[in-house]
């Protein structure tokens, strides 16, 4: 795959490597949005080489053009000082655990993760946080939860580790099976200890099939851009809803321990 990939009108996606233990890469992502203001917003952090900053500088017309830097998963932080250097003159947006992780950088005040922030990247932009799961675990290695933004314009959906593309594998091509989405396996450990919690998750999760299920494209951090044809649907939202429901021993599970 390409370095930088046009998905839709308005939203580039950057592909990334990231490898665990050094030999296997499981990837990972920003991407280059541009609103209907004119403005340039980058969501999430990665180093950009030399073609791809090029290629960014030749859609937007030079590097003060991208307005701010939206980090949008706690837990991604390996390129924040990176692009801030980069892209010096964006304000830069992290959630609670990016200011921790580098307080000497010059955040702006609202958190990714807070709602008051979200409209000043409207109408364009839309953002949602997982609902009855802990965002910041103090378990750092349970990803699940991050900020998901929606790129209304070309129908993309960008999300760190919350969903997943997950491929048929060899077998599962030979028997005609299609990719399909899941959510990020560490659900069951990030449901918060307490009653309502998994009717909060199911909530938001049946509500952001509402609001995104006509998404036509997924961009995932670690493996992959989706297009819905890739599914065999007309839309994302039937794959959410299956997403959901084989999520649903988890919750159930939960819910009889918890209330």
């Amino acid at each position: 795959m390409r370095d930088m990939v046009a998905v839709g009108p308005g939203y580039w996606s950057i592909r990334g490597q990231f490898k665990i233990a050094r030999l296997l890469n499981v990837g990972t992502q920003a991407a280059l949005v541009k609103l209907c203001d004119g403005r340039f917003v980058l969501l999430d952090s990665y180093t950009l080489s030399p073609e791809v900053r090029a290629e960014v500088e030749r859609i937007t017309g030079g590097e003060d053009r991208v307005a701010a830097i939206v980090n949008l998963h706690p837990f991604h932080t390996l390129h924040v000082r990176a692009m801030h250097a980069q892209f010096p003159s964006a304000a830069l947006y992290g959630t609670a655990r990016h200011k921790r992780r580098f307080p000497d950088l010059p955040w702006e005040p609202l958190l990714t993760e807070d709602p008051a922030l979200w409209p000043a990247f409207g109408p364009d932009l839309e953002f949602t946080v997982p609902r009855g799961v802990t965002f910041i675990p103090e378990n750092e290695q349970l990803h699940f939860a991050s900020v998901m933004a929606y790129h209304r314009p070309s129908g993309t959906i960008h999300v760190d580790d919350t969903f997943n593309a997950m491929p048929p594998g060899r077998i599962g091509r030979a028997l005609g099976r299609r990719t399909r989405i899941s959510f990020h396996m560490t659900l069951g450990r990030v449901l918060e200890p307490r009653p309502g919690a998994v009717e909060e998750f199911r909530a938001w999760a049946e509500a952001l099939v509402d609001a995104w299920g006509e998404a036509r494209h997924l961009c995932a951090a670690h493996n992959a851009v989706l297009d819905v044809e890739r599914l065999g649907l007309d839309s994302f939202a039937p794959a959410m809803r299956d997403a959901l429901e084989r999520v649903e021993p988890k919750l159930q599970a939960h819910a009889a321990k918890y209330g």
